[in-house]
C-alpha cells in the first residue's frame, strides 16, 4: 500500500477545491468586465503547496507531520495570488470574494495601508470554504482554507525582486540592497496612488 503524504487521504480534494474557487473568482472577473468594461485583475496564479514544501513548513513550526497540521493549522495548502492593475481593484475583488457562496474570510492583513518595515505591500486573507468533501476532522461538508494574496503589478514586481534577495546566499553589500529595496517600494507605492488618481479622473470625466 502506498504511504500517504502529509495531506493524507485528503490530498485528491485540494486541486478540486482550487479549481472551483479559481473558476468562481475568474467568472466574477468576467462578469465585472462585461458590466463595466474594466477587468478587476490582470494575472491570476493558483497552486496547491507541494507535500515536501508543506512538510518542511510544519517541521519549521514544530508541528506534527499530520493532515490536521497541514490543513487546519498552517492554512495555506491552497493558495491564490491575484495581481490587479489598480489599488481600488484589489478592494473590489476582496468584496467579491466575501460574497462567494460557502466562503467566509477568517483572517486578513492589509499591508497596503500598513506596509511592512521593509516596504512590502500586499493584501493577505484566509478564506474558509465549505466543500462537498470530507475534511480531516470528519466533517462533511468539509471546510478547507485558502490563502489569497492580492497585489498591484508594481507590488508584485517588487515582491519578486525581494524574494530573490531573501533566498540568495552571500549577497554583497546586502544592507545597501535592503535600503534600495525600501526606497523602491515607497516610490512604487507613490506611483500606484498616482495611477489610481489618474484613473479616477478619467472615470469622472466619462
Amino acid at each position: 500500500m502506498k504511504e500517504q503524504g502529509i495531506y493524507g487521504a485528503y490530498a485528491p480534494y485540494l486541486p478540486l477545491i482550487l479549481e472551483d474557487i479559481s473558476q468562481r473568482i475568474q467568472q466574477a472577473n468576467q462578469a465585472h468586465k462585461q458590466e463595466t468594461g474594466h477587468k478587476l485583475f490582470e494575472h491570476f496564479n493558483a497552486r496547491v503547496k507541494t507535500e515536501a514544501s508543506m512538510l518542511e513548513k510544519c517541521q519549521r513550526k514544530n508541528l506534527a507531520p499530520h493532515p490536521e497540521s497541514a490543513l487546519k493549522t498552517v492554512r495555506d495548502a491552497i493558495g491564490l495570488r491575484i495581481v490587479c492593475g489598480f489599488i481600488d481593484d484589489i478592494y473590489q475583488t476582496i468584496e467579491i470574494i466575501r460574497q462567494l457562496e460557502g466562503c467566509r474570510i477568517v483572517a486578513e492583513k492589509d499591508y497596503i495601508l500598513a506596509a511592512k518595515p521593509n516596504g512590502y505591500r500586499s493584501y493577505h486573507l484566509i478564506a474558509e470554504l465549505e466543500t462537498p468533501y470530507e475534511d480531516c476532522w470528519g466533517q462533511k461538508p468539509g471546510h478547507y482554507f485558502v490563502e489569497i494574496q492580492l497585489r498591484t503589478i508594481a507590488m508584485d514586481s517588487w515582491a519578486s525582486l525581494e524574494h530573490q534577495m531573501k533566498y540568495k546566499q552571500e549577497i554583497k553589500d546586502s544592507k545597501r540592497i535592503v535600503r534600495e529595496l525600501k526606497r523602491c517600494a515607497d516610490e512604487l507605492a507613490s506611483c500606484d496612488l498616482t495611477m489610481q488618481t489618474i484613473r479616477n479622473l478619467i472615470q469622472e470625466s466619462e
